[in-house]
């Protein structure tokens, strides 16, 4: 039962969820919101894949560059790299980091599933994330830990920006044919707009 505002995003659980055995923990949080698995497994990734996954433009290293760079200013500190030398050394923390072991990669579904999932993922840094949300309730990692050590943080759970990186990234990781077209007993609760007159119609039989 699907509306026009429908999407599709990607979710990792890395390999550090998988290791403390709380994917069941993280699964539930997205299924509790009324969001739909249609595709999940477990997968080693390489490093060919990691290095597919964190591709990005010139452009989207810039700007992670800058951000990084801004965010070590405000802490009276200064770095001697280019903005794109940044991003590409985050870059190959985040592939080590996600070839480090096994990881549960799933599709969700649902209405505005890219952005309900980003902000139950919560901020990529754990430290100053939402309370409530899986990185600030799971992780204890943050950039003051994970920097000096030349390494990513460690915050669980990779969640696609957008509609368009969540289609690029489904398309890594999953084939047509392991993606399941198919209905949840809650979506006629959850989407269909003739809900309320069908419970009134039960009531008024009773």
């Amino acid at each position: 039962m699907r509306t026009k505002l429908h999407e599709r995003t990607l979710i990792l659980c890395k390999p550090d969820t998988v290791q403390r055995g709380i994917v069941g923990e993280i699964i539930t949080r997205f299924e509790k919101k009324g969001l739909k698995i249609i595709a999940m497994k477990m997968v080693l990734p390489t490093r060919k894949l990691a290095q597919s996954h964190y591709d990005m433009p010139e452009s989207d290293k810039i700007a992670m560059g800058e951000k990084s760079i801004s965010a070590y200013e405000e802490h009276g500190e200064k770095i001697n790299k280019t903005p794109i030398q940044i991003a590409e050394d985050i870059q190959k923390r985040l592939e080590t980091y996600l070839t480090a072991g096994p990881v549960v990669a799933m599709v969700i579904e649902g209405a505005h599933a890219v952005a309900h999932v980003r902000k139950i993922r919560g901020g990529t840094n754990p430290l100053t994330a939402d309370i409530g949300s899986i990185t600030a309730d799971l992780a204890i990692d943050s950039y003051f830990l994970s920097d000096p050590d030349e390494r990513a943080v460690r915050n669980l759970v990779h969640a696609s920006g957008s509609v368009v990186e969540a289609e690029r990234e489904i398309k890594l990781w999953f084939s047509e044919d392991e993606i399941i077209d198919y209905e949840l007993a809650i979506e006629k609760i959850l989407y269909d707009k003739d809900w309320e007159d069908t419970r009134k119609k039960i009531t008024r039989e009773e």
